[in-house]
């Protein structure tokens, strides 16, 4: 087991900069850097044994192993480097799916601390 995980960190070591930032593209006459939001996770597991008889359910010798991951990115926008400068531009998409759950949470939050207040 303890080989599967410096496995899995070694081939993640690259993934990073590169996951967030993405190569720069030029687009009619003017650099794109895409940018994301990016996360993933993985996991691993793994046994051996050798039959007990108090337990119910393992009988005789045992192995087994296994694991898994997954991750989620999501394009928050891209910077932009004309000859004026370089600036960000958001991706309204993105913008406007996390800045609902936001603007809930914050709605309920003055809610509950107006309500506080009154009493």
């Amino acid at each position: 087991m303890t080989k599967l995980a410096l496995e899995l960190a070694d081939s993640f070591k690259a993934v990073g900069v590169t996951t967030v930032y993405g190569d720069p593209v030029d687009v009619d006459g003017e650099k794109l850097v895409p940018v994301a939001l990016a996360w993933y996770g993985f996991g691993a597991g793994e046994a051996e044994g050798e039959g007990d008889a108090s337990s119910v359910t393992v009988h005789g010798n045992g192995a087994g192993s296994g694991g898994g991951g997954g991750g989620f990115a999501m394009p928050i926008g891209a910077y932009i480097k004309t000859r004026e400068g370089l600036k960000f531009e958001p991706n309204i998409v993105s913008l406007v799916t996390v800045g609902i759950p936001f603007i809930w949470v914050v709605g309920k939050a003055l809610s509950l601390i107006i309500r506080a207040v009154k009493k």
